[in-house]
Parts: structure tokens; sequence; C-alpha cells
């Protein structure tokens, strides 16, 4: 997106790329079906952004979500707008949409090598020296756009981090985001597969030790969010557990951490131990084990009920009170002990990065250095799941190419 932006201006633009294939990461994303952006305003991507979104403000004015898939439409890439309002191509083919965006680069103007590894970059005088594994390059404008550490395989090895720092650049603290969850709970590990449409979800660290004479701060969640949670073998997945992995992988002990999930958001705990309750009362006869299937998916239902201490062999009418109130805390809010996250190979996206005090968001450009510039993941902006990040990434790149010095 930067190179078709600066070459669309008239420049001399030359794009390098390590791999064989142009945008293997965009190839793999959103399971293959590349999730472009997300149907919502400026003001909402800057606000899912959280503290950081205000760096977002200029490079979205100058490349909103309409204008990315617009520039892809027109292209031949068809867009469908889905439920969450996620936007994926219609054909659900990444390579389509990763095809549309090198094909706007040639179209452009801009020059494009393959399988070419940068394995320095320094200023020499006016201009910024380029060492690769094929020819070395010069030029007056040096733009990074490396990408952070998540999913080395595809390339993305933190090359842009080290180039920076020798620019005196400052590398915030970088972790996995946006990955699969680990935890020591056998248990759940046995309900692999199973999906919750909508959970609520928070991540919690212990308690916080009561000091003598001072009255304890209310605990409150280190993160938490609402939607899809899968059970897998190893832990956790879905939308909702991986917009509380950056939290995750951030504590300094996140094996002392516990997901907190309440598998029905949308019913107050009074409500819920009244519907059991009845359901107590008018099928006394039936066995526990069946008390939650309606609610759950079987193995679900039974390991809650296991969970909250009730025999499943049991009557519904030999159901306690304090048996009924354990089952209602436990479907509001089981505990599970996490285990920290599967890493930079698995995550989708990588927070921290490039400090962005020290980039200007209304030209990409570096404080530090004049005609040296930055877009993308390498900068410490990430967001949460939903074509966000590559939104992010999109808009920097397409501000970062309209705003390269031409002149000397």
């Amino acid at each position: 997106m930067a190179a078709t932006s600066a070459a669309g201006r008239g420049l001399q633009v030359l794009l390098l790329e390590k791999n064989k294939k142009l945008g293997v990461k965009i190839l793999i994303s959103g399971g293959t079906r590349c999730n472009i952006t997300h149907n919502c305003s400026v003001r909402e991507i800057v606000k899912r952004f959280g503290k950081r979104g205000n760096f977002l403000h200029s490079p979205l004015h100058a490349l909103p979500p309409e204008d990315v898939i617009e520039k892809i439409e027109a292209e031949g890439v068809a867009t469908k707008i889905e439920n969450t309002g996620k936007i994926f191509p219609v054909s659900d083919r990444a390579i389509d949409v990763r095809d549309a965006l090198v094909s706007m680069a040639r179209n452009a103007g801009a020059n494009i090598i393959s399988q070419c590894a940068v394995q320095s970059v320094a200023k020499d005088g006016d201009k910024f020296s380029v060492e690769t594994s094929g020819d070395p390059f010069q030029s007056k404008n040096l733009l990074i756009t490396t990408g952070g550490l998540s999913y080395p395989g595809c390339g993305t090895t933190g090359d842009g981090y080290g180039w920076a720092k020798q620019f005196g650049h400052t590398i915030t603290q970088t972790v996995p985001a946006l990955v699969p969850l680990l935890n020591n709970c056998t248990w759940a590990n046995d309900l692999k597969g199973i999906t919750i449409e909508k959970a609520g979800i928070g991540v919690w660290q212990p308690d916080p030790v009561a000091v003598v004479g001072l009255k304890p701060k209310k605990n409150k969640p280190l993160a938490q969010a609402t939607g899809s949670f899968l059970f897998t073998h190893f832990g956790f997945s879905g939308p909702t557990a991986l917009d509380v992995s950056r939290e995750v992988a951030l504590h300094p002990d996140r094996k002392t951490l516990s997901l907190n999930v309440d598998f029905l958001p949308e019913l107050k705990p009074n409500r819920l131990h009244d519907m059991l309750d009845q359901k107590r009362r008018n099928h006394g006869k039936q066995i526990t084990g069946n008390l939650l299937n309606e609610m759950f998916p079987k193995r679900l239902a039974e390991s809650l009920l296991t969970a909250s201490g009730v025999s499943l062999d049991a009557k519904n009418a030999e159901l306690s009170k304090a048996a009924l109130a354990s089952i209602c805390e436990q479907i509001k809010g089981t505990r599970f002990a996490l285990n920290g996250t599967l890493g930079f190979e698995k995550a989708e996206v990588t927070a921290g990065g490039v400090s962005l005090d020290e980039v200007n968001s209304s030209t990409m450009q570096s404080k530090l250095h004049d005609r040296l510039y930055f877009a993308g993941e390498v900068l410490d902006l990430d967001g949460p799941i939903g074509g966000f990040n590559f939104q992010s990434a999109f808009s920097t790149g397409w501000l970062a190419g309209q705003a390269v010095l031409t002149k000397v």
C-alpha cells in the first residue's frame, strides 16, 4: 500500500521482499480468507486501539476503511460485510486480496524485487545505503514496513527493530498478541472443539494481599471480552481469547493468572437461578446430568455440573439450595488456571515495537532522522481481532507514501 501510494505520486519506488512469495502473511490471515478491514467509523477504529489509537487519526483520515475497499474492488475483488462487521472478499480467498495489492503497486509504477533479503541499512551522507542478499541500493528515503515477530515462518522475524535501534529509536517491549491461550486444566482440554458463540471472559491475577489497617482495593480484570470462545486441546482460542491474550503475554508472571468465563453473559445470576430452580421443581424425577443440556453442548453441561460438585446420576429433586447456587456460580464464573500463550509462532500480531513518541503521526517520518519512515506492525500499534490491524497497516503505509519527501 505504501509502494502504491508513493509510486502513484510519480516517485521512483523500490520494494524489497525477502520471501519468494509476496504477502505471505496476507495469504494465511483470516483462516486463508483475509479479513481486510472492519465495517465501522474511523472514530470506532481509534477507540479499539486504546491508548495508542490517537496516533491513527491522520493515517485513517488519509485512507479510511471505505477507501481500502474501493481500491481493492477496483482491482476486480468483490467484498462482503459479515454479521460481525468483518469485511472479507466474496471469494473467501486471501490470495485474491494479495494479488490485488500487488497489482495496485505494480500498476502505480513500483518496482518489486522478491527473494531479496535486506542484510543491513545505514545513513551514508544524505542517502541511505541498503545491503541485500543481491545488489546493494541507495535511496534518498527509506521506509521500513517489515512487520513484527508474529508468524516468523512468514518471514516476520523482527528485522526492522534492529534497524530502528541502529537509528536511535526506542523499541517498546514486544510480546505476542491475538494468540491462543494455554491452560492448566485437564477437564477443559477434554472439551476441545466446543465453541460457545457468546461468552464473557476476563483475565484475572491473584487477589491482592490485604494490608492490615487498610481497606483492600477492589480487584478488576486485566482484560475482558465478549464473543465466540473455543476450547482446544491445549487451552482456549476464538476471538475472545485472542483479544485478551495481549495482557496475558505482557504479565511478568503469566502462570499466576486465571481466565474467568461467564457462559451466559446476557443472563443475570438471579434470573439463571430462578430458571434452574423452576426446572428442578418441574422435572424433579429427571437426572441432574441432563439439567443443563438445553443450555450447552452435552459435554460442557456435564463438565460444569461435575465442577460444581454435583452427581450426574442424582435426581433434580435432590438438589440442595447450596448445590443450585454452586451450579449458577460455575456457569457465571468458571475460573481456569492459565499457563501463558502459544507465543509468536501462532500470534496474529505483535504488541510493542518502534515507539510512537518518536514517529510523526502526520507523516510517519522519524522524529530522529529526516527521510526515515515507519509503517505497519513494526510500530507499537496493535488492535483487536476483526481487520483492525490490516487497516492500521494499510493506512499508515498509505500516509507514509503520500508524505515521502521529494526535495533534496
